[in-house]
């Protein structure tokens, strides 16, 4: 069991140099093959290919964002930047950089309403409408966790930690619309031209990274650290099942093919956004029974 284990991991957990070299020829090719519309051997081979350059990106990607981050803050020019006390907080301080991202995403999150909501009244559209309120629960969920934060203990941060994942139960219904009309009236999402392969590399970035922060994050012991990053995981989840639908409405694959995989993946986007939901209300309500036993 060992021995298979040892090879398992020499295959599909390479250094982070392997890890580039193969994954970013391969993901050049697959795009190329399905730009063209070939079909044959050779490009079940590019797929086949393409596949383990996504494993390995996946179990390469920490290591990957770890050594990058390590050669920006060891750059000379990164070193200037941080003596200038704001940068160097925002380098240094979690709580601080997490505030900064909540307050960026909570106004992306607002243009994005004050835009989808306006749409859909104007041209009459569930679509637009559907997005208006998955942006709203988003900003919400952000606002509750940024309203007073440094002034709040323990117990009000597991009660703000249970709330989010109150509306996170909500903006499942939201997503499981958004998934309907996808599936049912051909709905989705469209980058013209190199900007979809832009949208790409920022989706699978942006997931990979937001899994690593749940898992890290919890080491902070601050359920508002915690569901800042579960908030960032499920926008990312969100950003797949968008990058997949406009991969198909740009490089075909049919209707059949395309109702198909976006049921599939959106039903597990909704299930992993509702197992997180339900996993934050019931870890929180136990906590917070805890601190009221102690108390008394």
């Amino acid at each position: 069991m060992k021995q298979v284990k040892a090879i398992l991991k020499r295959i599909f957990f390479l250094p982070p140099l392997p890890t580039l070299c193969i994954a970013l020829p391969s993901f050049a090719l697959v795009i190329h093959v399905l730009g063209q519309g070939s079909h044959g051997p050779l490009a079940y081979a590019v797929y086949v290919l393409s596949a383990y350059a996504l494993v390995i990106s996946i179990t390469g990607g920490p290591d990957i964002i770890t050594g990058f981050a390590q050669w920006i803050k060891a750059h000379p020019r990164t070193r200037k930047m941080l003596r200038i006390s704001l940068v160097k907080r925002f380098a240094e301080d979690v709580r601080f950089r997490t505030s900064v991202s909540l307050y960026q995403g909570l106004l992306v999150n607002l243009l994005y309403i004050a835009l989808k909501l306006t749409s859909g009244i104007y041209y009459r559209s569930w679509w637009f409408i559907t997005l208006a309120v998955y942006y709203t629960l988003l900003a919400v969920m952000r606002f509750l966790l940024l309203w007073r934060w440094g002034g709040i203990g323990p117990a009000l941060e597991l009660h703000r930690y249970r709330l989010c994942g109150a509306v996170l139960l909500i903006m499942n219904v939201a997503l499981a619309g958004m998934v309907i009309l996808m599936v049912s009236q051909n709905h989705g999402y469209v980058y013209p031209g190199i900007l979809i392969y832009a949208m790409a590399l920022y989706s699978f970035y942006t997931a990979i990274l937001a899994v690593i922060n749940v898992i890290k994050f919890r080491a902070h012991g601050s359920p508002v650290l915690s569901a800042a990053k579960a908030i960032n995981l499920a926008a990312a989840l969100v950003s797949i099942l968008a990058l997949e639908t406009a991969m198909i409405a740009q490089f075909g694959g049919g209707d059949d093919y395309r109702r198909m995989m976006t049921a599939a993946t959106g039903g597990g986007v909704c299930v992993t956004v509702l197992g997180m939901a339900v996993f934050m209300i019931v870890w929180s309500t136990k906590h917070i029974k805890k601190l009221e036993m102690q108390n008394d």
